[in-house]
């Protein structure tokens, strides 16, 4: 038998679901009412504001009410730098909860997000590939990650040998990528000669 911050979590999420998103937050809100310290339902409402209704800075004072509950909720830091992350206004306050959630709970998705965080809002290329450095070690197999690093090498970084080796470890993953093996041919024939070796104008632009 559900309970009733399971049912009230349940029939907003059908609500949002079936597009209601304005029922789906009064459900919650009257759930709220009675139980304001349910970091669950609270959680809830600021995916459903912030996703559903558009409203991330409503979603945004709905997490912060979930981590002044729960200061290490780990999803609600999560949420947070998904929501932060987008404008550079934020910048400070996202590199500080990417911090704690860093400490908290590292793993090869977050490193990957905090290198493209780095990579496009503080246009620290430098610590951005150490990140994806950092993901890819945890797993060698996911291409995007590779992806992502090749991305970095090729246009920030100008670091063609690299960029080179990761581009070959990501078609071993996957064969069918045909950007990438696009931008393999492209490199091959623009950064290396005929014997594989760094084109020497092209050691002077890294």
């Amino acid at each position: 038998m559900k309970g009733p911050e399971q049912e009230a979590v349940s029939k907003a999420k059908r609500q949002a679901e079936s597009g209601n998103p304005a029922g789906a937050v009064a459900t919650l809100e009257a759930f709220l009412e009675g139980d304001p310290h349910n970091a669950r339902a609270r959680m809830q409402l600021a995916r459903t504001l912030a996703f559903d209704m558009k409203d991330v800075d409503a979603g945004v004072r709905q997490l912060n009410v979930v981590l002044d509950l729960e200061p290490g909720n780990v999803e609600a830091m999560k949420a947070m730098v998904t929501l932060l992350a987008k404008h550079k206004r934020n910048n400070k306050e996202t590199v500080r909860i990417y911090g704690e959630l860093l400490r908290a709970a590292p793993d090869a998705a977050l490193y990957n997000a905090y290198a493209m965080f780095l990579r496009i809002q503080m246009t620290d290329f430098k610590g951005s590939a150490e990140y994806y450095e950092k993901a890819i070690s945890l797993n060698p197999a996911e291409p995007m990650y590779r992806r992502n690093y090749a991305v970095l090498l090729l246009n920030d970084l100008k670091d063609y040998e690299r960029a080179r080796d990761e581009l070959e470890a990501l078609l071993r993953l996957d064969p069918g990528d045909i950007p990438a093996k696009r931008n393999y041919d492209l490199l091959m024939e623009k950064k290396f000669d005929s014997d594989g070796r760094l084109k020497k104008r092209a050691l002077f632009r890294r």
